[in-house]
């Protein structure tokens, strides 16, 4: 298959996710890619993908290796989704989700769990920045962890570090260095789902990865609990974070339990439901949306009130909610932690510089500091491609398309258009 490559839409520490298109089809789709000499990760993660198949798991469409600026590339290709991450939907809604929703999202993240676990595969780093959201809502991707469920226990005599994953979501056996299974992915699904209900990670007082691991795993603490969670809500929660391994609730009892009940028409309805996703600006569906809203109408404060391009394209990408007073407090949220990833033979040179994947992980507000109050279209397009959830739709703005007016239009779609369009979702498929 013959291919273009297009903006970059995610990276990483080992890889970068591009948009493609088919040349022959135009068809759109997901490409990432690592140079070939450090490409083990996504050589194991396209071993699981093609052997699974699920409308909860990203869709494997194949491989290849190209040479580009004669550094051999190893390209996994996945179907391309739009919506962007649970974690783009999370800040896009004001830093957290309604119950009713987040029972729609944990629902579906513990169905494709189910059919990983089915097929011995643990995921081993469950987060939502790992939770993609599709036409038929959520896909779980980013495999680079996984392991067979043979490979997962750990020897105390092995000198091979053993354990992946993202250090605030890991379980206690695994912070302890015990062993990392099925188990690890439903304590990590409990973290999840209080980050969908606070907007925060589940050690929020914790800045330190040393010091949360030792918590993790020498003491006798879980996460804090939402406060304005239901008792059904927590129940659930207290089966997932539940400290001893062995008391920990699988997934099948997990699908069983009464949070996530709903009834059979509910549940058939919602694995046809599809979301309206714009993916440009151009989209009349999505002015459409506008016109019916209400909600683009009332900003809580003038884009031009802001003092630099700096600032206005912070508000771009973090959505308006940032500059509200009492709005969330992310400083303590995994978007400042690493991804650990197991340090094998093959991929000796990816473990040694993933050591500061925290550094890698770019800093939007580091990259654009840079940049003077008068901001050219050009470096605009160029630092908020990779960020911004709908990214297809900067490609196509003007040059002459006043960026004031393009912010301030950005900004409803973060704050207003994003978060309807997910209430209408579980409004109409997975309400209680």
């Amino acid at each position: 298959m013959e291919w273009t490559r297009g903006p970059a839409i995610g990276r990483g520490a080992t890889a970068t996710v591009h948009v493609a298109t088919d040349i022959q089809s135009g068809e759109l789709f997901a490409v990432k890619s690592a140079e070939l000499s450090r490409s083990g990760f996504l050589r194991k993660e396209q071993s699981f993908l093609s052997k699974l198949s699920s409308s909860r798991i990203v869709r494997y469409l194949g491989f290849d290796v190209t040479t580009e600026n004669d550094v051999p590339m190893y390209n996994l290709h996945m179907e391309y989704v739009p919506n962007g991450t649970l974690f783009d939907v999370i800040r896009g809604c004001g830093g957290s989700l309604d119950e009713s929703l987040i029972k729609l999202y944990t629902l579906q993240i513990l169905q494709g769990l189910d059919h990983l676990h089915e097929h011995g595969v643990a995921h081993c780093d469950v987060k939502s920045r790992n939770i993609l959201i599709g036409e038929e809502g959520v896909k779980i991707a980013d495999l680079g962890c996984s392991k067979l469920a043979g490979e997962v226990d750990m020897s105390e005599d092995s000198a091979v570090l053993k354990f992946s994953g993202t250090p605030i979501f890991m379980a206690p056996e695994v912070a302890r260095g015990e062993k990392q299974g099925f188990e690890a992915d439903i304590w990590a699904l409990g973290c999840t789902v209080i980050e969908m209900a606070t907007g925060r990670g589940p050690w929020p007082d914790m800045d330190d990865p040393v010091s949360a691991l030792y918590r993790i795993g020498h003491s006798d603490h879980i996460p804090e609990f939402p406060r304005l969670f239901s008792e059904k809500g927590k129940d659930f929660l207290s089966k997932c974070l539940e400290r001893n391994w062995r008391e920990r609730w699988t997934v099948k009892e997990l699908l069983g339990h009464p949070f996530l009940q709903v009834s059979e028409s509910r549940s058939e309805q919602q694995e046809k439901a599809k979301t309206s996703s714009p993916i440009s600006i151009l989209d009349k569906d999505l002015w459409d949306s506008f016109e019916d809203s209400e909600s683009h109408q009332e900003q809580e404060f003038e884009a031009s009130s802001l003092n630099s391009a700096e600032e206005r394209i912070k508000m771009l990408i973090r959505g308006t909610f940032s500059y509200v007073p009492n709005s969330p407090d992310w400083s303590c949220d995994e978007e400042d932690w690493f991804t650990v990833r197991s340090n094998s033979s093959e991929d000796s040179q990816d473990f040694t510089e993933s050591e500061s994947a925290h550094v890698e992980e770019l800093s939007f507000i580091d990259d654009i500091s840079t940049f003077d109050e008068e901001l050219s279209f050009d470096n605009f397009v160029e630092i908020v491609s990779p960020f911004v959830s709908e990214r297809s739709f900067v490609m196509e703005l003007q040059n002459e398309m006043d960026i004031q007016i393009f912010l301030e239009w950005a900004s409803n779609l973060s704050r207003g258009y994003m978060c309807e369009r997910q209430k209408v979702l579980v409004e109409e498929f997975g309400g209680q």
